[in-house]
C-alpha cells in the first residue's frame, strides 16, 4: 500500500487542447479539511466520472466525493482522440479484430458505454458536440490499408455487424483531399468533444449532489477502522468505499507492479482554419477517421466550440516512468506536421496551435483491472488505449461492484484474469519501443 509522499502524479505533457479551445468555466474547489463520505472516488476521467454517476443512480442518497488531482478535462480523459468505438478495436492486432465471442461481448459493452453517455449529455445539458453518435471511418492511404481493411469487414460480416466501403471518390468528396484510396465506415460509434463531456458530466454530478474537488492530489491512502482515508494537501477524506479510477497511476497506489505497460500517444491541432482556407479544403464541415493500419494517423475535422479545426494523432512510445521530455513532444510536433501538410497541401500556410501527448495503460493480454483489489477498495482501471468507451465501462462495472448492485448495465461483463507480468527491464523497454518503431515504419503512408 502507497504511504504519504510517493503518490505522484507524473506531468501531462503539453497543453489540454480539447479543453484550452473552450470557454473559461468556474474551477471546482480543492479539498480542505475532513469530510467523510460513503463512497470515494479518485480520478474524474471517464472512469472515475462514470463511476459517480452510476453510483448516484444505485443509490442516489448516498454521499459521494470525486478527487482530481490536477484539473477536471486536463488530464488523459480531456486529451483523448475522442472516439467512444463501440466495434472490436484491439491496438495490438493489424485490422483491430480479436476473437470473435470477445468481440461481441465488448461490443455489447461498448454500446452500453456510448448510451450511457448519451443519457449523460442529455440529464447535464451537454450541447450536441459533446456527444455525436454518428460513426466513423477506418481511412485507408495505401493498399495495406485497403487489405487491413478488406480483413476488418469480414470480421464484421462473421460478428454480423453493418458497415459501408468508401472508394478513393467518396474519400475525397468527405475530405477535400486524394490522400486517402479508400474507407470503411461504421455507424455505431459516438465522437466526443472530450473536454466538453468530462466538463459537463462533472458540472451535472455536482448540481446532483456529488462532491467534485480540483487539485486535491491524493498523497496517502489507507485503512482507517471500517473506512479508507485519503488524504491531499490540505484535507482528507474517510469513506467506507474507495474506486481508484486511475488508469496506469493504480501502480503509485502500490498495486499491479510489473503487470502494465505504460504508452504514450501524441496529437496535434492547428489553429481555426478561416474562411478562405475552409473554401480551398472543401470537403465536409466534420469527419472522423481511424487508421486503417492501427499505427497509422488519425484524424479529424471538427467545427464546433473554438472553430473549424483539424486533429492529427500518431506516433507510440513506451515510457514506464510515465513522463516524457519537452525534446521528444518538439520531435512528435515535426512529425505532425509532416502528415499533416502530406494531407493538405492546399492548407501549407496553416499551423499546429497545439502540441500534446496523453498516457495510456495497457496489459500483455488486452485485459482491463476492474472490481475489489481489498475490503472496501475498488479499481476501475487498465484501458488499453479507449479510454473514452472503455473507461466508461470499467467505471460502470466498479461502482456495481461496490454498490453490491443487483441490476446491472452491462450483462454482458464477465471478470477477466490478471494482466500478465511484463518482462523485466531494459529488455520490456528495449523490445516495445523498438517493436512501435517497426511497426510506425511498416505503417509507411498510413502514418
Amino acid at each position: 500500500m502507497a504511504t504519504a509522499g510517493n503518490i505522484h502524479i507524473p506531468p501531462d505533457p503539453g497543453p489540454a487542447a480539447w479543453d484550452a479551445i473552450l470557454p473559461l468555466r468556474q474551477p471546482f474547489a480543492p479539498l480542505v479539511q475532513e469530510q467523510q463520505a460513503d463512497y470515494l472516488v479518485i480520478g474524474a476521467g471517464f472512469a472515475g466520472l462514470s463511476a459517480a454517476r452510476r453510483l448516484q443512480q444505485l443509490q442516489p442518497e448516498a454521499r459521494i466525493a470525486v478527487l482530481e488531482g490536477r484539473t477536471v478535462a486536463s488530464g488523459p480523459s480531456g486529451r483523448n482522440s475522442g472516439f467512444m468505438i463501440d466495434l472490436p478495436h484491439d491496438l495490438v492486432s493489424s485490422d483491430y479484430a480479436g476473437q470473435a465471442d470477445v468481440d461481441r461481448r465488448q461490443t455489447a459493452m461498448n454500446r452500453a458505454a456510448i448510451r450511457f453517455a448519451l443519457a449523460a449529455q442529455h440529464e447535464c445539458g451537454m450541447p450536441a458536440e459533446a456527444v455525436d453518435p454518428c460513426g466513423k471511418v477506418n481511412a485507408a492511404a495505401t493498399e495495406q490499408g485497403m487489405a487491413h481493411n478488406t480483413a476488418y469487414a469480414r470480421h464484421l460480416d462473421a460478428l454480423g455487424e453493418t458497415y459501408q466501403l468508401l472508394d478513393a471518390a467518396a474519400m475525397r468528396a468527405l475530405t477535400g483531399v486524394d490522400y486517402y484510396r479508400g474507407g470503411l465506415w461504421t455507424p455505431g460509434t459516438a465522437m466526443l468533444q472530450p473536454a466538453l463531456y468530462v466538463r459537463g458530466l462533472a458540472a451535472g454530478l455536482q448540481q446532483a449532489g456529488v462532491g467534485i474537488f480540483e487539485h486535491s492530489p491524493v498523497c496517502a491512502l489507507e485503512p482507517d477502522g471500517d473506512d479508507w482515508k485519503a488524504s491531499t494537501p490540505a484535507g482528507s477524506i474517510r469513506a467506507g468505499r474507495v474506486l481508484l479510477a486511475v488508469n496506469g497511476l493504480i501502480q503509485r497506489f502500490g498495486f499491479m507492479p510489473g503487470r502494465l505497460m505504460h504508452v504514450f500517444t501524441y496529437a496535434s491541432m492547428t489553429r481555426p482554419l478561416n474562411p478562405s482556407e475552409i473554401r480551398q479544403l472543401g470537403g465536409a464541415e466534420s469527419w472522423s477517421f481511424t487508421p486503417a493500419d492501427p499505427m497509422g494517423s488519425t484524424v479529424r475535422r471538427i467545427s464546433g466550440p473554438g472553430g473549424a479545426r483539424l486533429v492529427i494523432r500518431n506516433r507510440f512510445t513506451y515510457d514506464p516512468a510515465m513522463e516524457v521530455s519537452a525534446r521528444r513532444l518538439d520531435t512528435v510536433a515535426r512529425d505532425h506536421q509532416r502528415a499533416f501538410r502530406a494531407r493538405f497541401p492546399m492548407l501549407g500556410q496553416v499551423e499546429m496551435e497545439y502540441c500534446w501527448g496523453g498516457r495510456l495503460c495497457l496489459s500483455l493480454n488486452g485485459v482491463a483491472v476492474i472490481g475489489a483489489l481489498a475490503p472496501g477498495l475498488f479499481a476501475a482501471c487498465c484501458q488499453n488505449g479507449l479510454g473514452a468507451a472503455r473507461g466508461t465501462v470499467s467505471g460502470i462495472a466498479a461502482a456495481e461492484q461496490a454498490a453490491g448492485a443487483t441490476q446491472t448495465l452491462l450483462p454482458d461483463y464477465q471478470p477477466e484474469a490478471a494482466p500478465r507480468r511484463l518482462w523485466p527491464e531494459p529488455f520490456m523497454s528495449v523490445g516495445a519501443n523498438t517493436y512501435l518503431r517497426w511497426k510506425e515504419w511498416r505503417a509507411g503512408r498510413e502514418l
